[in-house]
């Protein structure tokens, strides 16, 4: 069976595929401002995203002039 793609998921960059930005929409991060509300970490724990997906997400948010919030 196909995985949907449901891209574009809002500025999520197209470059993470299928899956990541599915899961990702489905825990509620829909952005990259959101994107950067989370730890590497949590985002690692969703399933699909794993670290090549978190290195995409590191380059475009590093773009913005953002970054994963560190762990506190």
């Amino acid at each position: 069976m196909a995985t949907p793609d449901v891209r574009p998921v809002g500025d999520l960059p197209n470059e993470l595929g299928k899956t990541a930005p599915r899961e990702l929409q489905s825990a509620g991060v829909d952005s990259l401002v959101k994107v950067s509300k989370h730890t590497e970490q949590e985002l690692l724990a969703i399933h699909g995203v794993g670290p090549k997906a978190i290195r995409i997400l590191a380059e475009a948010l590093a773009e913005k002039g953002l970054s994963f919030r560190t762990s506190s």
